[in-house]
């Protein structure tokens, strides 16, 4: 009775151990914090103002958390990377030709080498 006891509470310890260990890799995963990156493709081009980038994220309904001057570029970080995929294509539609918008991958991110995939297969074909 007393083994069938011990091996019963070493099977509830081990499902309940693959239980918090499940739980931590979804919640890591779901961290989907996101930086895009504006820089001037050429020289003679200056950095948009960041109160212009912020009218036309608004003007759009897309929020974001940050917009920061960084060297010679802007810093706009949001909170997923729905919000940065979004502002994304309202920057490159609105503002004038010269720049170059990037995804700035944050490495400790669980996401990034999923992100990294969707990109490179978006370039394939």
């Amino acid at each position: 009775m007393k083994l069938e006891f011990n091996r019963r509470l070493k099977v509830a310890l081990l499902v309940g151990g693959l239980a918090v260990c499940a739980l931590l890799i979804w919640s890591g995963m779901q961290r989907t914090e996101s930086t895009l990156q504006i820089r001037a493709s050429h020289q003679g081009v200056s950095m948009p103002d960041g109160f212009l980038v912020w009218h036309h994220l608004d003007a759009n309904g897309i929020r974001f958390n940050s917009i920061t001057p960084d060297n010679d570029a802007l810093l706009i970080k949001f909170d997923s990377s729905v919000q940065s995929e979004a502002a994304k294509a309202v920057l490159y539609r609105t503002l004038p030709h010269g720049y170059v918008i990037a995804q700035q991958d944050d490495d400790n991110s669980a996401t990034t080498w999923l992100s990294r995939l969707r990109t490179q297969a978006d370039r394939i074909g």
